[in-house]
């Protein structure tokens, strides 16, 4: 065997796999390549923090490995990848020719708008993926990326309680990728994963849920709705995902739609129900709600009653090394090392030499240099000669790029100062039109039969007022807080409810119908005084009419509510 074989075959080490697993714990897994079934399995409780995305307590943490390594019977001075909870994830896109590091560079902007990594820094992974034009076969001017990050102090945190315990971490892993692995390792999501095939991948856990749309085994787009799942109980819990959820998967339409649960709190076949969708729909409990044994096969060392307990996430983590899917982003394992220090043997004859790994890396070292000497001295004989006749060539290059560069400097000059951008105001429109579609589906889907709107103006900032009139005080009720259970967040509020009688003999009598106007809103009076002054004014514009008269049927559009192109101004 070569020298280099030598030093590979004898510095081997361990390893071992861990996922930190919100509602199971912290648990240690190996698979057995041979039989793909998972050889050995452990598991302990461990706090997660939602809300610093960190492991709340690092002693706690500390205590379980070590005593989930004695249990397993596995030798300290081994190696680890922990599988951490996504805290950022996204797609990116950038020009084709701009280099990686200010394509890190990019990210790093985009993810420290996160409230996470407004205290700490964040640590970056990513890498390439197809767009949709590269997926048809088209060329395409642009370079999308898939990222995650993390907290760099999370990575050094776990590597420093890791190396106390002398196990080297060499790299972390984010729950998204680990659970895709996982899916295609177990064959849950094989029909899926055939080649441009659309699906959507919707993870619900006790933060929230996320969409993952795929084409395949490839990422296309990735959408995420914090929400306080613990906050809901029984069928609120279902209703409030299904009215968040229902827009994000009309925008991304797919082929199937998987249905993964994380959660105990959350049943994925009863959420399946309760969704609205025209794709094929597949579940799969990743919790404690799970009819199967074990979601994967286990061998004869896992405890019966830790197989229930595997996740997908501890799965996918300890395939890392040997699958090969697509999506592979690990962040480096920086923290501290093992105090002892690494050596490795080599046999010369039947001599054998003892190196420790930095002496040997310094005699590989030696080597390349002497290797590399005569072509260095060769390099600079040449290069000379090399140079000088090209001189000229690279001069009339030089000039060639100063004159385009003059001519690109004078058409920017001419050039208007304000530009319109495509993505910027389509961007806007979804976003605007996204609220305004929530509401009118609220509106629709809440309205009792007795009432009926004279008015409904709604914004894409959120902003809503709605007038009509009802048969009775009840059904005014009804519809106020149907509106204010499926517009969560919005804080509407019934601002005025009257009798529409002039009188009240009219009212009292028996033989009138009295009806009642109303008004549900959520903006300020500043706002509402805003809205009925731009009101007043389109009814002067179109007749002189004062702001007692009655707007105009049919000849004149009102010039605000449903049809109006003027925003209300937001008191500053």
């Amino acid at each position: 065997m070569s020298f280099l074989g030598n030093l590979s075959a004898n510095t081997a080490k361990q390893r071992i796999y861990l996922s930190v697993t919100p509602g199971v714990g912290l648990e240690m897994i190996q698979m057995d390549t041979a039989t793909n079934s998972v050889a050995n399995y452990a598991v302990r409780d461990l706090t997660y923090d939602e809300a610093t995305r960190d492991i709340a307590d690092y002693e706690e943490f500390k205590t379980a490995v070590q005593n989930m390594m004695q249990e397993l019977g596995v030798a300290p001075k081994c190696e680890a990848i922990v599988n951490m909870p996504v805290v950022s994830f996204g797609l990116m896109q950038f020009p084709l020719l701009l280099p990686d590091t200010s394509i890190t560079g990019g990210i790093q902007s985009e993810v420290e708008q996160l409230y996470v990594f407004r205290r700490a820094e964040p640590s970056i992974a990513w890498q390439d993926v197809p767009s949709a034009g590269q997926n048809q076969g088209q060329g395409n001017e642009s370079r999308q990326v898939v990222y995650s990050a993390i907290q760099k102090s999370v990575i050094a945190s776990i590597g420093e309680a890791l190396a106390s315990i002398e196990v080297s971490l060499v790299g972390v892993e984010n729950s998204l990728t680990s659970t895709l692995r996982a899916l295609d390792f177990a064959g849950y999501a094989q029909q899926q994963m055939e080649p441009n095939t659309t699906w959507n991948l919707m993870i619900v856990n006790s933060a929230g849920y996320s969409i993952v749309s795929l084409s395949g085994k490839n990422i296309v787009d990735y959408y995420e709705e914090p929400l306080a799942v613990k906050s809901f109980t029984g069928e609120e819990l279902y209703n409030a995902i299904n009215q968040s959820a229902q827009i994000a998967l009309m925008s991304s339409p797919a082929n199937y739609l998987f249905i993964l649960s994380d959660t105990d709190q959350v049943s994925a076949l009863l959420l399946a129900s309760k969704l609205q969708t025209q794709s094929s729909v597949t579940v799969l409990e990743n919790n404690s709600l799970k009819e199967q044994d074990s979601i994967v096969p286990v061998g004869l060392n896992v405890l019966p009653n830790y197989a229930s307990k595997i996740s997908l996430q501890a799965v996918g983590v300890a395939l890392s090394d040997t699958s090969d899917y697509p999506l592979n982003m690990q962040f480096t394992g920086t923290a501290a090392a093992s105090a002892v220090e690494q050596v490795c043997t080599f046999n010369i004859g039947e001599k054998e030499i003892t190196l420790t790994a930095n002496a040997a890396m310094k005699l590989v070292g030696i080597f390349a240099a002497i290797i590399m000497i005569p072509i260095v001295l060769i390099s600079f004989l040449i290069m000379p000669k090399l140079i000088e006749s090209n001189q000229t060539k690279l001069n009339n290059v030089n000039n060639d790029i100063k004159a385009i560069d003059e001519e690109i400097a004078q058409y920017k000059s001419s050039q208007s100062a304000t530009t319109f951008n495509v993505k910027t105001e389509v961007e806007k429109g979804i976003k605007g039109n996204r609220a305004k579609l929530m509401n009118y589906v609220a509106a629709g889907e809440s309205i009792p039969k007795t009432v009926w709107l004279t008015y409904f103006m709604t914004q894409g900032d959120g902003l809503v007022d709605i007038k009509g009139v009802a048969t009775n005080v009840e059904d005014v009720y009804v519809f106020f807080k149907n509106m204010r259970d499926s517009l969560i967040g919005t804080k509407l509020r019934l601002q005025k409810l009257e009798m529409t009688s002039s009188s009240v003999d009219d009212a009292v009598s028996s033989s009138s119908n009295t009806n009642y106007n109303f008004e549900i809103t959520n903006m300020s009076a500043d706002q509402l005084n805003a809205l009925l002054s731009v009101v007043n004014q389109g009814g002067e514009n179109n007749g002189g009419n004062n702001q007692n008269q009655k707007p105009q049927q049919n000849n004149n559009p009102p010039q605000s509510g449903l049809l109006s192109e003027q925003p209300i101004q937001e008191n500053k």
